[in-house]
C-alpha cells in the first residue's frame, strides 16, 4: 500500500516536472541574418517619396528587399525624367582596408546600377564611383554608424 502511494507521488512529480518543462519559454537566441540599416535618419530624397540611398549588410553587395523597393522607385522616377543622369556612389563602413572598402563600395554601386538597368534605365545615364570608407554618413565608430555607412547613394548630375 505504501509502495503504491509512493509510486503515485513519483509519477505525479514526474508529470508535473515534464509539463513544467514544456511550458517554460526560452529567450530567442537567433541572430539577425541581415544587418542592413533600413531607418530614415540619414536618408535624403531624389524627389518626393523617392529615397536617394540603399543600405547593405556587412561585407555584402547583395540588394535587400528594402533596397530593391527603393531602387524600383528610383527607376520609376528616372523613367519619368529621361533627361536626368545620375552617379551611384558606393560606400563602406570604416572597418577593413582602404582597398577592400573601395572595391566593396564599387560592388555596391554596381549592384544598384544593374538593378536600375534591369528596370529600363539606359546604362549611359548612370555612372558609378566608390568612396569606400572616405565619406561616412555617420562618423561615429559603433554598430549604428557602420550600418548607416554601408550604402549606395544616387546623386542627380543634371
Amino acid at each position: 500500500m505504501l509502495l503504491n502511494k509512493l509510486n503515485k507521488i513519483i509519477l505525479a512529480l514526474t508529470v508535473t516536472l515534464f509539463l513544467g518543462a514544456c511550458a517554460t519559454q526560452q529567450k530567442a537566441t537567433t541572430t539577425p541574418t541581415d544587418d542592413a540599416y533600413t531607418g530614415t535618419e540619414t536618408v535624403k530624397y531624389l524627389a518626393d517619396g523617392v529615397p536617394d540611398r540603399v543600405f547593405f549588410a556587412t561585407n555584402k553587395s547583395d540588394l535587400t528587399s528594402a533596397a530593391s523597393a527603393t531602387l524600383a522607385k528610383q527607376a520609376a522616377y528616372l523613367k519619368a525624367n529621361p533627361n536626368l543622369n545620375v552617379v551611384l556612389e558606393g560606400h563602406a563602413d570604416e572597418r577593413g582596408t582602404r582597398e577592400y572598402n573601395l572595391a566593396l563600395g564599387e560592388r555596391r554601386a554596381t549592384a544598384a546600377k544593374n538593378y536600375l538597368i534591369s528596370n529600363g534605365i539606359a546604362a549611359n545615364r548612370i555612372k558609378v564611383i566608390s568612396y569606400g570608407k572616405e565619406k561616412p554618413a555617420n562618423p561615429a565608430s559603433n554598430a549604428l554608424a557602420w550600418s548607416q555607412n554601408r550604402r549606395a547613394v544616387t546623386v542627380k548630375t543634371n
